[in-house]
């Protein structure tokens, strides 16, 4: 990405590129699973290939064009690079360069995935409860649409996505397991992530409950402060009253004694 010490306009079309590419991971994961269960015929195939190589360009054009550190942006995403030279491959169609590129979209679609972790990482450590489900089950979904193309023991995706949030949560039923060794490859480092990820959504509760408590108590002490701080304008006006009425009478207070002085 672009770092946080380059152009503000730099930082803004970084982040317009951001959603559209997660949309790309998630649409090269569904095409993934589609190709590995179903034939797509090679024009469509080309035609949504070559979408992909054009936005990787445009991304890189666009975002190498605002930053002033160019090589040090260059160097940072040296993953686009290798993405738009290895793409080139495309243009040859159903070349055995094109049918390796096509090969290798999982690892694409984990990189992309991996280069969104870090604003995941940041919404699972603010703690708040809303945002952490949501990225849990993103991950879920994730993970059981991929361990559906990748195990043959698993039939479709409403079984991965089962397999995903009961492996998650480290329930483990067993009803739906995978039988590949791929499979259980890819369900060890699930287990591996679930732990951590599973603990995250626990703190995230206690932190929820711990802030209701905390506001409730907040609260509380800011009724207590408007009250005290009402009683004190009262007796202020009160006070305030009280001189006006003996200035009124005539009423001044007592003069200070009268010292004698050296010469008397």
């Amino acid at each position: 990405g672009v770092a946080s010490d380059e152009t503000p306009v730099a930082r803004r079309w970084a982040q317009y590129f951001e959603a559209p590419m997660i949309l790309i991971a998630f649409w090269l994961l569904g095409l993934w699973y589609v190709e590995t269960r179903y034939a797509i015929e090679p024009q469509v195939r080309f035609s949504q290939d070559l979408a992909i190589w054009l936005f990787f360009v445009l991304e890189s054009v666009v975002l190498t064009s605002l930053v002033q550190h160019k090589i040090r942006y260059l160097l940072s995403n040296w993953v686009n690079l290798l993405i738009i030279a290895a793409g080139v491959g495309i243009l040859w169609g159903d070349s055995p360069i094109a049918g390796t590129l096509r090969s290798l979209r999982l690892l694409l679609v984990i990189g992309l995935l991996l280069e969104a972790s870090g604003g995941f990482r940041r919404v699972l450590a603010r703690h708040h409860l809303g945002s952490t489900l949501a990225v849990s089950m993103v991950i879920t979904v994730i993970a059981g649409i991929m361990i559906a193309g990748i195990d043959p023991g698993i039939r479709n995706i409403t079984d991965g996505i089962w397999w995903a949030w009961v492996t998650v949560t480290t329930v483990g039923y067993g009803d739906v397991v995978p039988t590949s060794t791929e499979g259980k490859i890819f369900g060890a480092l699930l287990i591996a992530m679930g732990i951590g990820l599973f603990s995250m959504i626990t703190a995230s509760f206690t932190v929820y409950f711990v802030e209701q408590d905390e506001q409730k108590e907040n609260l509380e002490l800011s009724l207590l402060s408007a009250e005290f701080k009402a009683r004190m304008d009262r007796m202020e006006a009160k006070l305030d009253t009280l001189i006006r009425e003996q200035h009124a009478k005539g009423i001044t207070a007592p003069e200070a004694d009268h010292e004698p002085s050296k010469t008397d």
